[in-house]
């Protein structure tokens, strides 16, 4: 899996609101995109086409690698962190998976979440997010 979660130059994140016939988490907002590398696909290529597919935003990620990389049992997730501005009139949903978009703060998707609007991730990941964007690695220079 991978996923990509662009913020603007205020410092907000692009979520997406899933669909309320979505199979899992039905109805519940999200980070900006994710979804799954196809045979042959490279993680830039799969992120490139998820974005692609579910906002309608071209981004290329040839030169650019993964902030992290989260390992589990039977497999792992890449997760991209990049800036890009641009106007949210500008984006096609892919209206089998995405219901509106918008941008969000920290605080707004931590209130999300504790409402149980938004898919409950660890607060603690949400702010990861928000305070590694603009590093890599796990030490502030």
């Amino acid at each position: 899996m991978l996923h990509v979660c662009i913020f603007n130059s205020k410092g907000e994140m692009l979520i997406q609101q899933r669909q309320p016939f979505k199979q899992g988490w039905s109805n519940l907002w999200d980070i900006t995109c994710g979804g799954s590398a196809v045979v042959g696909d490279t993680s830039q290529q799969a992120a490139s086409r998820e974005l692609f597919e579910e906002l309608g935003i071209h981004y290329n990620f040839d030169k650019i690698r993964p902030h992290f990389t989260i390992n589990f049992e039977h497999g792992f997730d890449d997760y991209y962190l990049i800036e890009y501005d641009f106007d949210l009139n500008e984006l096609t949903l892919q209206t089998e998976e995405v219901q509106a978009a918008k941008w969000a703060s920290k605080e707004e998707i931590l209130n999300l979440i504790k409402l149980k609007k938004f898919i409950p991730y660890y607060e603690s990941f949400i702010a990861y997010l928000f305070e590694s964007r603009h590093h890599y690695g796990s030490i502030r220079l």
